[in-house]
């Protein structure tokens, strides 16, 4: 059988579309046409640059992996769906055996199949074959697009609910005004925060940011001549605690800094401003190696963390808080694009604009032959 129209990537920049098999299914398995596709940074760095750290594209990859569907068919030792669901997709199917995934950290599994990782396949084609209890049944109001966003914000939710443990009433910062950095803040708001802080280079991010979660936004000033890195962090922070009334310790105190820019000067900045005993979680991928303030971390016996991905109970929340109304998903998608024209919609993405120069937040793929307007 082959009427599975897929979005490969073969090298740098050199994209096509074939057509491959419809994959066959194990008994626990379940084939998904796949609706609606989010184009994440991750696919657009392969693109551009065939590799991320360890992972290289060494042979042709479909790309893609944010996704949602309609169950096309199902194992017999499924039970949880059936064809004809609308679900969401969660990308990352790991091995069950190890020690990661027997403690319940399973988004630490050395043997994970992840979407569009290589050398895996992604979900950019009409089938994608995935293990049943990956699949997840979505309430009638939520829309497939909201299923193909399950993904970011589950990334979301891990950030804020699993690692940080981040509960009513605390107060947050999040550097990045970018889609996790969104949903970050959309997390943390929908979870009781008394104070939702964004803090961008860009002061249309910010705006938006303002509009959509955050309780106040901050842009940081420019480097000023000769200064370094540090020296600049330093006086961020100092200007940031003058300007927000941050304090280190009491309710103006910061309980949860996420940075999910990447950038060295942020992740120095957030960690001068969180309180003392405080959370910092590090979701933002960078620089691989950074310099930070490290005895400051000692003495304020700051909780410093990383995240990646998503694990246990991520996308059963996050399903949870989108259709209970807590989280709305829609404004985040800022372009829609035909199967057809996915080679524009990571142009796009890339430029972080279109044409008409709308900035991009989350463009959004349909699956082959779905109509841009079938949510």
């Amino acid at each position: 059988m082959s009427d599975n129209p897929s979005f490969v990537l073969r090298a740098v920049e050199d994209v096509i579309y074939e057509d491959r098999p419809i994959p066959e299914i194990f008994d626990d398995e379940v084939l998904v046409e796949v609706k609606k596709t989010g184009i994440c940074g991750s696919d657009v760095h392969y693109l551009a640059h065939g590799r991320i750290a360890d992972f290289v594209v060494e042979k042709p990859m479909v790309l893609g992996h944010e996704s949602a569907g309609i169950v096309s068919k199902v194992g017999k030792k499924v039970k949880n769906v059936k064809a004809g669901d609308r679900v969401a997709m969660e990308p990352g199917a790991t091995c069950r055996i190890c020690e990661d995934c027997k403690r319940g950290k399973y988004e630490l599994c050395p043997d994970i199949i992840f979407a569009a990782t290589p050398p895996y396949d992604g979900t950019l084609c009409r089938y994608y074959r995935i293990p049943g209890d990956l699949v997840y049944k979505l309430p009638d109001n939520l829309t497939l697009e909201d299923g193909a966003m399950m993904e970011p914000l589950s990334v979301a939710v891990h950030v804020v609910a699993n690692i940080a443990g981040f509960r009513s009433n605390q107060t947050c910062v999040v550097f990045g005004a970018g889609p996790v950095g969104l949903l970050c803040m959309a997390v943390a708001k929908a979870l009781g925060a008394s104070r939702v802080i964004a803090v961008d280079i860009v002061q249309q991010r910010l705006d938006f940011a303002k509009n959509y979660a955050a309780t106040e936004t901050y842009l940081p000033p420019s480097f000023q001549q000769g200064e370094s890195r540090m020296e600049y962090s330093q006086r961020n922070a100092k200007q940031m605690r003058e300007q927000l009334g941050i304090e280190d310790r009491g309710p103006n105190a910061i309980d949860l800094v996420i940075d999910a820019s990447g950038a060295e000067v942020s992740i120095q900045t957030g960690i001068l401003i969180a309180r003392t005993g405080g959370t910092y979680v590090q979701v933002g991928m960078g620089a691989p190696e950074v310099t930070i303030p490290i005895t400051l971390l000692l003495v304020k016996e700051i909780n410093f963390k990383g995240s990646f991905r998503y694990g246990p109970g991520d996308y059963a929340l996050a399903i949870a808080l989108a259709g209970q109304g807590k989280i709305d998903l829609k404004p985040l998608i800022t372009h829609r694009f035909a199967f057809t024209d996915a080679i524009a919609a990571f142009n796009t993405t890339k430029a972080g604009k279109s044409p008409d120069g709308k900035g991009v937040i989350k463009a959004i793929i349909s699956g082959p032959d779905v109509p841009l307007n079938e949510y």
